[in-house]
């Protein structure tokens, strides 16, 4: 959806991110003790009921996203209730009442931010939410003017017809998609101005590539799924039930 947003609507959305962005870090030399070091290397922080997953190889240190933060400010927040996001999610996920799953900033800065390999949403949300996982779908808006060269997303039209992926069984977390095994070859680059918002379900395969330009390519996830189910932070993340996916 091109331009949904306004200029000047979009631009207050990218000062109340690095308005989050920098309170979080501010605080995080206290609450170091509270770090997670997936088996991939990365690493990722809790603050102040946020989680910060910094850049793995980013010198100096630069963030990478933080998840979840709609709760960490009103206009990030106010974006739940949006008609012009709320209206079209509920046809995607199929159902009339909405809750939110999860909320995250992606900051893909520039000349740091990193790769994302072909991978879907939902191994990740499966390991949480079980068999629900299926009906979560993400409102992703764009920040920043997304273009091949800083890290637009790559996605593989109607891949989410055919469920679960198979996964690389030889890549640490087992989250990523195989894509030897998986049909890529019909991808095509979302390249769009900021204040667009691209949809999708959990179960679309997509990938991004690094951000090795001077320009950053900041944008706001808002997971939607029907009401009245658990956000995805008070769920555990159960690890085991990869073995129920490809």
């Amino acid at each position: 959806m091109p331009r949904l947003l306004g200029p000047v609507e979009t631009a207050a959305l990218g000062e109340a991110a690095e308005s989050v962005l920098a309170r979080v870090t501010g605080r995080a030399p206290a609450a170091r003790a509270d770090v997670t070091v997936w088996p991939d290397g990365h690493r990722l922080e809790r603050v102040d009921g946020t989680t910060v997953h910094w850049e793995p190889e980013a010198r100096p240190p630069a963030v990478r996203s933080l998840s979840p933060v709609t709760p960490l400010h009103p206009s990030l927040g106010a974006l739940w209730n949006d008609e012009r996001i709320a209206a079209p999610m509920r046809r995607i996920v199929g159902c009339e009442r909405l809750g939110g799953f999860t909320s995250k900033l992606n900051f893909k800065r520039a000349g740091v931010g990193s790769e994302f390999r072909w991978h879907q949403d939902h191994p990740f949300w499966y390991c949480c939410a079980g068999p629900s996982a299926r009906d979560v779908a993400t409102a992703m808006v764009f920040l920043d003017d997304v273009t091949s060269d800083n890290g637009a997303l790559e996605i593989v039209p109607g891949s989410h017809l055919a469920g679960p992926a198979p996964r690389d069984r030889s890549e640490p977390t087992g989250l990523l998609v195989d894509a030897a095994r998986t049909d890529v070859s019909g991808a095509v680059t979302v390249e769009a101005p900021a204040g667009s918002v691209l949809m999708f379900p959990g179960l679309l395969v997509h990938r991004s590539g690094p951000n090795r330009t001077d320009r950053d390519r900041r944008s706001l996830l808002l997971c939607f799924q029907p009401a009245g189910r658990p956000e995805l932070a008070d769920l555990p993340y159960r690890a085991e039930r990869l073995t129920d996916l490809p």
